[in-house]
């Protein structure tokens, strides 16, 4: 089984959580609402691999203003690729807190939607599972 370390902001604006509705026909949670990030490149730091993930995901547009390292987790999940193939990874999170100065949110082919979202609405999404649990973790849910 393969192994990526994948690192998640939790960016921030104005008392709201962005979330990303991820696209029907691919990655870990197809039609569900969940937060951005993608795997480390060999070689390449944390914060770096942060910030290449956000510019890649929600284009270069959206300001982040703070990066602080909140947690971590683990688990093992099966992704679905665009062509419909499947893989089963054991998934390492690095979880950040993040703050952006704007909302210029442009995302790309693996999200359908996006939406900033007040705290004590998040229940009303149909988040996936690792999103619900981290959410949780924060006391937001």
């Amino acid at each position: 089984m393969r192994q990526r370390v994948i690192v998640c902001p939790i960016i921030e604006n104005n008392g709201e959580v962005l979330l990303c509705k991820m696209a029907n026909d691919r990655g870990v949670f197809p039609g569900q609402w969940a937060l951005s990030g993608g795997g480390m490149e060999p070689g390449e730091q944390m914060e770096a691999a942060l910030l290449r993930e956000i510019g890649e995901e929600l284009g270069t547009e959206l300001q982040i203003t703070r990066i602080k390292p909140w947690t971590f987790a683990d688990d093992v999940r099966v992704k679905t690729y665009a062509d419909g193939t499947k893989e089963e990874i054991y998934m390492i999170y690095l979880m950040f807190d993040c703050v952006s100065s704007n909302r210029q949110v442009t995302f790309n082919e693996e999200f359908q939607e996006v939406a900033w979202v007040k705290h004590s609405d998040l229940s009303n999404y149909d988040l996936n599972e690792a999103t619900r649990i981290t959410f949780n973790k924060k006391g937001w849910i």
